[in-house]
């Protein structure tokens, strides 16, 4: 577990970290809400975190998630529509469009695999059978015989998107449910779904019962209860995600609106039932019925649905269900119960960013289980950046499984909330189309993006993201916000890089002055250094653009005035001091930078004529005689008129409001 610091302590990192990013569906190319919303963070952490314990130590994968209903569906509507490629060439060229976006985005991935291609696939179907024998061996496996889907217009059983409804689940604000999971993530089972509807032929489906392998997350209760209050007292988890999970650690209940029982001798009704704890305030439109399992609640909705009352079924644990008859699936090992089974798209992604990792490592020719040193031995730390949709399965069903499997430590989880598009919900699949990530690129540079993307506090609230050039003219009021955010970069650090490099060349000879560092320069890097490094270990985000704006634009301000004192009385020394305590501070500053604006960053070490030890941790508040021993001696890279470091789009020198 990771210690919460104390706003006094450094924190203390694990030896070796592995970051994954959510996998995007094989389906689709990606909107901006898959970067904005979740590879940026997980690629500024996986940067800092090279620099913070050395790049050798630390791993950053993901991939397409390629199986499952929703890739089959999309195909079969392109199919009818003329497309007369295969599914696994569908999902490549998607699998290479996602690719070249994240690149362009500077996504530093050691692997973006593909579960359903080439070696990733060969690997995923090895990995896949290793966990199913492993949970089986474990007893976390049953088999259980239950209603799946039917069209009986098509005579074909209906895969999870291919069926579509309301959530039953109390309360659930989703827009829109499938066969056993809804849009937010809540898990059901399918004859639990309200008005279900075939996408295949329009008409109401019938049931037909369907033999399966579930994982006993049910039997987990009191473990992920123990673990949840441990996670409570002293974790960076965060907090919001804790509630979640918490909501599905009660025992399992059932909701009954108040209104379908006036005509019922209630006290004589429930008499009817198993065992249970009944809550009724007065307060509340429905009575809640708590039971002490799975069994008596099933028991109880059998009951009501005899009697035609209308109920909701509360979270809780219910049996994970590992497989299912989708043709387009990882092969499940072949029992005596049951075969010709496929993996759930769900779970076998769950465990897809350990294949990806073993797929690395054979390509680099490393031992079978050198996996292991990163999953987990004790020094080692898994961090999983996701999306809020998604914290049932990762900080649920993923820890239930990895818990009883034994040889895979439970990894850290950290979700962001929704990036809303203007005030809407980004999702290719809502009636208002979120912009492609790559269309962002024709109006700002990626590192200006990355900049907004982290500034959006996706570790506390839904945010919208709303840049100018989308709205309509008459919206646009005062500076883009992307484009004043992205001028920390592009005007005020830019421009204090240059002033260094260009008073240098013109007063030193192109030679940085030697001496010590103002005290309270050094002072104030120290302070911001830690304050940042502090936000980082706790993955908020947002809080590291406060601390980085603060810095650059206080160091710019020292260098405004000391430059109009300098000049005004033509004093050398004055411009000397200056310069050794601006060159120090923007050599800190592009530290703190550098997991955020790479590619500037990077531009700035070359000019300066630094190896990559810059952004090593262990020397960032060391001056540059650490880098540079005799600075004397030491050639810049000369910087011609009108360079940038940070550079924007064209269009953007023409528009009012920036600073």
């Amino acid at each position: 577990m990771v210690k919460r610091i104390r706003p006094d302590e450094r924190p203390v990192f694990p030896k070796r970290a592995l970051i994954t990013g959510g996998m995007p569906y094989g389906n689709k190319e990606l909107h901006f809400g898959h970067v904005g919303g979740m590879f940026v963070h997980a690629d500024v952490f996986a940067r800092f975190m090279r620099d913070r314990i050395g790049k050798e130590n630390v791993l950053f994968v993901s991939g397409t998630d390629c199986y499952g209903s929703p890739a089959l569906e999309s195909h079969r509507k392109l199919t009818e529509e003329g497309y007369d490629r295969s599914i696994q060439d569908y999902v490549r060229a998607n699998h290479d469009k996602q690719k070249e976006t994240l690149d362009k985005f500077g996504i530093s991935l050691d692997i973006f695999g593909a579960s359903g291609l080439d070696d990733c696939c060969e690997m995923h179907k090895k990995v896949s059978a290793e966990v199913f024998n492993g949970l089986m061996e474990k007893g976390g496996l049953e088999m259980l015989s239950t209603p799946q889907f039917y069209d009986d217009e098509l005579g074909v059983f209906l895969n999870g998107r291919q069926v579509v409804g309301k959530c039953p689940i109390a309360g659930c604000q989703s827009d829109k449910a499938y066969a056993d999971e809804c849009s937010l993530g809540h898990q059901y089972m399918p004859n639990e779904l309200i008005d279900p509807v075939s996408v295949l032929s329009g008409k109401k489906p019938s049931f037909r019962n369907v033999t399966n392998w579930y994982y006993r997350l049910e039997d987990d209760i009191d473990f992920m209860k123990e673990y949840v209050e441990e996670l409570k007292k002293e974790s960076n988890t965060r907090k919001y995600s804790l509630t979640v999970i918490d909501e599905f650690l009660e025992h399992p209940c059932v909701h009954i609106p108040k209104k379908y029982l006036e005509e019922i001798d209630v006290d004589a009704f429930l008499k009817e039932f198993p065992e249970h704890e009944l809550v009724d305030e007065e307060k509340r439109k429905s009575l809640l019925l708590r039971f002490k399992s799975l069994e008596d609640r099933d028991a109880a909705r059998r009951i009501l649905e005899s009697r035609n009352i209308h109920y909701t079924a509360g979270k809780t644990l219910v049996p994970f269900r590992l497989t299912g008859n989708c043709e387009w699936g990882v092969p499940v090992p072949d029992t005596e119960e049951t075969k010709d089974l496929t993996f759930w798209v769900w779970p076998e992604s769950l465990w897809a960013p350990i294949s990806f990792t073993r797929t690395l490592f054979k390509r680099q020719g490393r031992p079978d289980d050198e996996w292991q040193k990163w999953w987990n031995d004790d020094d080692a730390q898994v961090y999983q950046f996701i999306g809020e949709d998604n914290i049932y399965f990762y900080g649920i069903a993923e820890i239930g499984m990895f818990k009883t499997l034994g040889n895979i430590k439970i990894p850290h989880i950290i979700p962001n909330r929704h990036i809303l598009f203007m005030d809407t919900k980004a999702s290719s699949s809502s009636e208002i189309k979120p912009p492609m990530a790559d269309e962002l690129l024709d109006h700002y540079s990626a590192e200006q993006l990355r900049m907004h993307f982290i500034s959006l506090g996706l570790s506390n609230k839904s945010t919208g993201f709303k840049p100018q050039v989308y709205m309509p003219e008459e919206e646009r009021t005062g500076a883009d916000i992307v484009v004043k955010e992205g001028n920390l970069l592009t005007n005020v650090y830019n421009r204090l890089i240059r002033s260094c490099f260009y008073t240098t060349q013109n007063l030193f000879n192109g030679k940085i002055p030697e001496g010590e560092v103002t005290p309270a320069i050094r002072e104030f890097a120290e302070a911001k250094a830690y304050e940042y490094e502090r936000h980082m270990y706790n993955h908020e985000f947002h809080r590291i653009s406060y601390v980085l704006d603060e810095y650059i634009r206080e160091i710019n301000k020292n260098w405004a005035a000391g430059s109009r004192e300098a000049d005004k009385n033509n004093d050398l020394d004055a411009w000397k001091q200056l310069l050794i305590d601006s060159w120090y501070s923007c050599k800190v500053m592009a530290v703190l930078l550098h997991p955020v604006a790479p590619d500037g960053c990077e531009m700035f070490r070359d000019y300066l004529n630094v190896g990559e030890e810059l952004w090593s941790w262990d020397h960032i508040l060391e001056p540059l005689t650490a880098y540079i021993p005799d600075l004397s001696a030491h050639e810049l890279k000369f910087l011609e008129p009108r360079v940038d470091f940070f550079k924007k789009p064209e269009w953007q020198f023409a528009a009012k409001g920036e600073n």
